[in-house]
């Protein structure tokens, strides 16, 4: 994986609370990274920094190996958690005004402005004042206003927040074609269960300081026991009796068990085969819920 985006050793107090701590990741091109946290763990402070909104203490982010200038932030997207268009003004409109502002010409801009308003379900409501539309309407009327200037980085602050499910799949439509043109996309979301169908790549922060990065299946290893599930016809309760087996839940038909270094799950394979049928058996893999919990408790 290529690095197109990387936050360095970022440091960042306010007052005397220091918010960021050595705040060290990598943003891969063509990748959906997803950046997790509780409120105040340091997400959106670490954005604003990125963009530039917020000076670092210290620490460098760099793209492609070289320092963020201000005309490279021009040309990121960037949501914000707060949306931030103009109430009054056309959906269309504004958008064509924002990508103006990026440099892009006026047929560009029209053009992209009415790709993504159809893209994203908003093509009938082109002309209508933001003020008009649903709060699940105007985060995606948000998201387009990200998208419009063909950015080379896309920096998303709970892009996600208010959209129903259908909404959700558009979305990520959209972000997907995004990155399969090599363009890094870092976001943030409390949706655990989106971040996890979603994202290539996994950032968790806590108290400000990074407690894990990885792809989803390294994480998924590294925090993963040695923890299995067997699913019968019949009773799972002779596993109690079963040598390197440590019983964690049992269920009837179904069982969820550790497994001694020393013990083979082949073994424990064999023996339920030998009492009758086996439905599933299989490692138990963490669900994202449950690794952020890990690192973060």
């Amino acid at each position: 994986m290529s690095d197109a985006l990387r936050v360095e050793g970022v440091n960042r107090r306010f007052g005397d609370r220091q918010v960021l701590s050595d705040v060290t990741f990598d943003v891969g091109a063509g990748r959906m990274t997803g950046f997790v946290g509780a409120n105040g763990a340091g997400k959106t402070t670490t954005m604003r920094i990125i963009l530039g909104v917020l000076a670092a203490d210290s620490g460098s982010v760099t793209w492609q190996g070289t320092p963020l200038s201000t005309q490279f932030r021009r040309q990121v997207g960037y949501m914000p958690e707060e949306r931030g268009l103009y109430p009054k003004m056309s959906v269309r409109e504004q958008l064509v005004y924002l990508g103006r502002l990026h440099g892009l010409s006026l047929e560009r801009v029209k053009r992209n402005a009415a790709d993504l308003l159809d893209r994203l379900g908003l093509g009938e409501r082109a002309d209508d004042p933001l003020q008009q539309l649903s709060l699940g309407n105007q985060q995606r009327a948000q998201i387009a206003a990200a998208l419009v200037h063909d950015p080379l980085l896309l920096v998303l602050d709970e892009p996600f927040s208010g959209l129903d499910p259908h909404a959700v799949d558009t979305v990520v439509g959209v972000l997907r074609e995004r990155t399969a043109a090599g363009v890094p996309v870092l976001f943030s979301s409390h949706q655990l269960d989106v971040v996890e169908r979603l994202c290539d790549d996994l950032v968790i922060i806590a108290g400000g300081h990074i407690r894990a990065t990885g792809t989803r299946e390294q994480l998924r290893t590294q925090f993963s026991e040695p923890r299995y599930e067997l699913r019968v016809d019949g009773d799972t309760g002779w596993l109690r009796d079963q040598a390197g087996v440590t019983v964690v839940d049992l269920d009837g038909d179904r069982a969820v068990f550790d497994l001694a270094e020393t013990a083979d799950d082949q073994v424990v394979l064999q023996a339920a085969l030998a009492r009758g049928p086996v439905r599933s058996f299989g490692p138990v893999v963490p669900s994202l819920a449950e690794i952020f919990r890990e690192v973060t408790r």
